[in-house]
């Protein structure tokens, strides 16, 4: 029986909702898009999230995607906008866990290049055009023939050689303006050898139940899959626009023309969507500029390189510049309005870190750049407030061991009633409960050392919290209790510089 085509799926799957035929379909390219996911967003859970994510869109486009799409194209593109969309301030810690295991994996010299090109590698293949990119993905990502690449883009062998070639010499143009230099082969080498690897157990079947029948995801996957959507929208608009023509964005209420569109490009990272991705490649500098967007763009920051945020208001910014959050924050000023993009670097990507004091110094420039862009400064002092103790149960502490199962860097996973920690300190579990609850948590515990522990509880969605419940679950599943009290605790004061 011979092999069906993608697009032959992908119609039957439209027409007869069939799960098997949208299966095949997930376990042909599933490998393809977590590997994207992972290497955008440099976090195991993230990657999962953002591949089920992405297969929902496809599930839902799958009666209007063109026949003249190519699938693996389309995916790897849906993968890199969709991951662009996520930005989490644990991405960091996860990446550093990857690249060390990829390092015992990999032989010496191919793990240096593809350390080097790992970074910028997404954000390049955006600035390629759809049928450029469509051949890197098909010959290198996919480790297709050029005859295959070519039968795909309906070109002949010869010309899906070349197509390759030009592809893969602008990519190296692009590297070497970022101070990546390096020969085509040895890219085309890393990327064939690096870019796509297996995907975890059980998630072809995870994404084809949620995507083809339909299956609950969480709060957080449909928040994805909504920003994903507008930003894969946007793109076509951008192109749309780049063409001469003024598009109405699906908001419904913005024109848009290619005068404003080359406006945002006063800094390379003035993108839409704050990223990891764009912030390891950009060189030190700090800057806080009036934002080139009106939907928040989010911010990240890996707390030792620096951060940078897309469209955020003044106060978000001074939180950060003080590592301090909204609950711990009083302000006796007034904020000037509108929102900005800010920018804080002071290490290259490349460097190693030297000390806690050069971890740090990104986040006193910052709050330099803040007294002289906005004439605000801010002191800590001890303040009473309202509070929740954490404390031991009467039963006991239960729940925690230390296993120093991951050496390199501790591990995360929080969703909605449920969060999974691996080597954490206590503050990660306090900052989760100071997130569901909204007031400051003083911790009792005594507990000093990072461990592994575990706790779950009835929450339907991030949109519908469950404090009570959660209550409950530290309790029951880890002897700890939450007692209200008031107690003075450190609040970052915001005023006027004097």
């Amino acid at each position: 029986m011979s092999v069906r085509n993608d697009h032959d799926l992908l119609a039957d799957f439209a027409r007869t909702a069939s799960e098997a035929a949208f299966a095949e379909l997930v376990g042909r390219h599933v490998n393809l898009v977590y590997s994207t996911a992972l290497r955008f967003s440099g976090n195991a859970h993230a990657a999962e999230e953002i591949t089920q994510a992405v297969f929902i869109i496809l599930a839902r486009k799958a009666g209007k995607l063109s026949t003249r799409v190519v699938l693996s194209g389309w995916l790897y593109q849906a993968a890199r906008l969709t991951a662009a969309n996520l930005a989490r301030s644990e991405v960091h810690r996860q990446q550093r866990e990857q690249e060390a295991y990829m390092q015992s994996t990999l032989n010496e010299h191919d793990f240096a290049a593809w350390q080097q090109i790992a970074p910028l590698l997404d954000e390049a293949m955006g600035h390629l055009g759809e049928t450029d990119r469509t051949a890197v993905v098909l010959r290198y990502f996919e480790n297709k023939t050029a005859q295959e690449v070519g039968a795909a883009l309906k070109l002949t062998e010869a010309a899906a050689h070349k197509r390759v070639n030009r592809a893969l010499e602008k990519l190296r143009k692009i590297f070497t303006k970022q101070g990546v230099t390096l020969s085509a082969v040895v890219i085309a080498g890393a990327v064939s050898a690096n870019s796509v690897q297996a995907a975890p157990a059980g998630l072809a079947a995870m994404v084809t139940a949620a995507a083809a029948k339909g299956a609950a995801v969480s709060g957080s996957t449909l928040t994805l899959i909504k920003g994903a959507l507008k930003i894969m929208a946007w793109t076509k608009a951008k192109t749309a626009v780049a063409a001469g023509v003024v598009v109405l964005l699906a908001a419904g209420t913005t024109t848009i023309t290619v005068k404003e569109i080359q406006a945002h490009k006063t800094y390379p990272w003035q993108v839409p969507q704050a990223s990891f991705g764009v912030f390891y490649k950009m060189p030190p500098m700090v800057k806080i500029l009036p934002s080139k967007f009106a939907a928040d763009g989010h911010w990240c920051s890996d707390g030792s390189r620096g951060a940078m945020g897309i469209a955020q208001p003044v106060q978000e910014i001074i939180q950060l510049a003080y590592r301090k959050d909204k609950l711990r924050t009083v302000i006796e000023t007034t904020l000037p309005g509108g929102k900005y993009d800010f920018f804080a670097k002071l290490v290259p990507a490349q460097e190693p870190r030297k000390s806690i004091q050069q971890d740090e110094g990104w986040a006193a420039a910052l709050q330099k750049e803040v007294a002289r862009k906005f004439g605000l400064t801010g002191r800590v002092e001890k303040r009473p407030a309202d509070v929740l103790v954490l404390q031991p149960a009467a039963a006991g502490i239960k729940g925690f061991k230390v296993s120093h199962t991951m050496p390199h860097g501790h591990a995360l996973s929080s969703n909605a009633g449920k969060m999974q920690c691996f080597e954490q300190p206590l503050n990660t579990l306090t900052g989760v409960l100071e997130h569901e609850f909204q007031i400051p948590i003083v911790d009792r515990t005594g507990l000093l050392e990072a461990y592994d522990f575990a706790v779950t509880w009835d929450e339907p969605d991030s949109e519908t919290p469950n404090p009570a419940g959660l209550k409950q679950a530290l309790h029951d599943q880890l002897g700890l209790d939450l007692v209200a009290g008031r107690e003075p605790i450190e609040m970052l004061v915001v005023e006027k510089v004097k």
